[in-house]
């Protein structure tokens, strides 16, 4: 009896542990060329007074990314313009989109 209690409570988590996984994904919606949860990467980056310098995961992202094509996003997001250019600066990004100053 005891075997089978383990095994459903098992089989449970499982379940559990991969609609939690499921769910993750499917937050995930594509924009401009990368997945939103992509560009979580370089929210510290551009986010605070003092933001630090973005990681290699967020260059990779801001290099995929069509920068142009977010551009309502930034300001609807109220992301600092020039947090945004220092970013493709410090990724190696030379066409800055046209929303930038």
């Amino acid at each position: 009896m005891c075997k089978n209690n383990t095994k459903i409570l098992v089989t449970a988590l499982v379940m559990v542990v991969t609609a939690a996984l499921m769910i993750e994904e499917a937050t995930s919606i594509p924009i401009c060329g990368v997945n939103t949860n992509d560009l979580k990467k370089c929210s510290p980056a551009v986010t605070g007074n003092n933001p630090p310098p973005p990681t290699p995961q967020c260059c990779k992202v801001a290099k995929a990314a069509n920068l142009e094509c977010l551009c309502p996003y930034f300001t609807r997001s109220g992301i600092d313009p020039a947090k945004i250019k220092a970013l493709g600066t410090n990724c190696g990004i030379t066409k800055n989109p046209s929303c930038l100053p």
